[in-house]
Formats: C-alpha cells, sequence, structure tokens
C-alpha cells in the first residue's frame, strides 16, 4: 500500500480539536465548581506537547515534521493546578472572570481548528475531482 501522507496535517488537526474540545470542557467545570469549597482548576496544554513533539527535528521543513509525528505523542494530559494561589478562605483557586476569558479563547480556537479542518479537507476535495 502507498502512503501518500494526504491526511497527516489532518490528523495533527483532528488530534488539536479533540484537545481544544477536551479544554472547553474542563474549563465549564471549573465554572461550574467556582462555589465549590477546595476545588482546584484544572487545565491542560496541548501547544507544549504540539511543541515538544514538532521540535524534535531541527532544521526540518515543518510538512517534514508534521508527516514524521507520531499521533501517540499527541495526547496532551489533564493537570490540577495546585500552584495556583487561591486568596479565598475555602481554598479555592477558581477566579471565574479568567476562566470566562480562558473558555472564549477556547471557543475561537476551537472554530479556527474547524476551519481549518474544514480548508484541508476541501484542498483534498479538489484534487480528486
Amino acid at each position: 500500500m502507498i502512503n501518500s501522507h494526504a491526511y497527516d496535517y489532518i490528523d495533527v488537526l483532528d488530534k488539536a480539536a479533540d484537545a481544544s474540545w477536551k479544554r472547553e470542557q474542563l474549563i465549564t467545570n471549573n465554572i461550574a465548581n467556582v462555589d465549590t469549597p477546595g476545588y482546584k482548576r484544572q487545565d491542560l496544554d496541548f501547544e507544549s506537547t504540539l511543541k515538544q513533539e514538532l521540535g524534535k527535528s531541527q532544521y526540518v521543513t515543518l510538512d517534514d515534521k508534521i508527516k514524521n509525528t507520531n499521533l501517540n505523542n499527541l495526547e496532551a494530559e489533564t493537570y490540577t493546578d495546585y500552584a495556583g494561589f487561591s486568596y479565598r478562605e475555602d481554598k479555592n483557586n477558581v477566579d471565574i472572570d479568567t476562566e470566562n476569558v480562558e473558555l472564549a479563547s477556547e471557543q475561537l480556537r476551537y472554530n479556527a481548528i474547524s476551519n481549518s479542518l474544514t480548508n484541508e479537507l476541501n484542498r483534498l476535495k479538489s484534487v480528486i475531482s
């Protein structure tokens, strides 16, 4: 079987969309727990995971980096923000204003990723047609 690498960008964008959706769910959960005593906010950082995976090979084109990306390494892990200082007596470290800004930002990111996926699929469709 011939591997054309035609779907490499789509595969990476798919992983990014999954991570963005998961982060949006975590932020929504943080907002829902804003009044839960002792709750610590949760988040994930897909950008660092992607940067680490793409940065393994220097002096290589982005196309080659994407082609050589191991998709299994693009799983961003959820972490609990214990370092976030809480100024509240109940030790909850969720700042509702910050979470709302992060949620809006993540929604914009997800829309951009969705548009990029659509564009990539349209390019493939135009080549096939």
